[in-house]
């Protein structure tokens, strides 16, 4: 039997048969393999294509229950603005270019602002007096307590700029770290020859999952940008309503580039590569104070639980010795 299997091995007819088998299998398995297996890139491709879709959709969503951007000016509030003439007394750019920048668009922003900046001081007045002077809490001198009546009433004076203040705040810290992201983006599109105003469109509508607020900001600037007569306009509103540094170096970068026709890639690849190392300074620095920091909350509750550990055993010792 073993001569057998050997003299087959040996043989040339027989090797050959075999080997021109085993390659004439081996072709058919190689032409048929691409029909018979799934392409698992395109299944995974599409399934984050979905979900990407459904995250869009959510945001969208989401943004709309919000509500929109001009919302109904209550009759109340009009009223008061229009009787007392509150334009003309507490209003000001400033307070425009907060609520611009807060999220607050629209007459009935403006009208309820002047509203509360009327109602707030009021309201801090009378309700000190009533509580200081006729339920009497505070058994303080009279002079106490009118200082302190002053004192709120002050803080209702600025309680809605601090609120427009704070809002505005939370919303330019968003636009900055989403920022470097959508200029990637623009710059992808820019340089694929898309045209400007259908690059921050496509940004707007991808930029949504990261950051609802800059996708809301560059949607209204496209906006602008198809019915306003100049571009210039658009682009100044842009850094106007974000109020953020490197927003308003890419709206003049745009504006040159506009007025003079220089190549607009270049300047995003710089102006993205210098907004990414400004949020890795800040980054930085808050790391490095970080330090600073903790040195009072550790003097005050790490180093006594440090000392007890150490010095109680010791004690212990003494009182057991004596």
């Amino acid at each position: 039997m073993i001569e057998l299997i050997a003299a087959k091995l040996f043989d040339p007819r027989f090797m050959g048969t075999v080997l021109t088998s085993i390659a004439a299998a081996a072709t058919a398995f190689a032409v048929a393999q691409p029909f018979l297996e799934t392409d698992r890139l395109s299944k995974r491709m599409k399934l984050v294509s979905d979900e990407r879709e459904q995250i869009r959709r959510r945001e969208r969503e989401r943004a709309n229950a919000k509500g929109n951007l001009r919302a109904e000016q209550k009759a109340y509030m009009k009223n008061v603005v229009e009787r007392f003439d509150l334009r003309r007394w507490l209003g000001t750019d400033t307070a425009r270019i907060k609520l611009m920048q807060a999220g607050y668009r629209g007459p009935q922003a403006e009208t309820a602002f002047l509203f509360f900046r009327l109602v707030a001081p009021i309201v801090m007045t009378l309700g000190s007096l009533f509580y200081f002077f006729v339920i009497e809490v505070l058994d303080q001198p009279y002079l106490v307590r009118f200082g302190l009546v002053i004192l709120l009433a002050l803080l209702g004076i600025k309680a809605p700029e601090l609120f427009l203040l704070n809002a505005a705040k939370k919303r330019q810290a968003e636009v900055r770290k989403a920022w470097p992201d959508a200029l990637d983006l623009t710059l992808i599109c820019v340089e694929s020859g898309m045209a400007i105003e259908h690059a921050f469109r496509r940004v707007s509508t991808e930029i949504a999952i990261s950051s609802l607020v800059l996708a809301e900001e560059l949607g209204l600037m496209t906006a602008e940008m198809s019915y306003l007569p100049d571009r210039r306009q658009a682009y100044e509103n842009l850094g106007l309503r974000i109020g953020i540094e490197p927003v308003k170096a890419v709206s003049t970068a745009l504006i040159q580039a506009e007025r003079y026709g220089t190549p607009l890639g270049q300047a995003l690849r710089v102006l993205a590569q210098e907004s990414r190392d400004q949020r890795m300074t800040e980054a930085e620095k808050k790391a490095a104070a970080l330090p600073p920091k903790l040195t009072v909350p550790m003097i005050l509750f790490f180093l006594p639980v440090l000392f007890v550990v150490i010095i109680t055993p010791a004690v212990i010792q003494i009182m057991r010795a004596s």
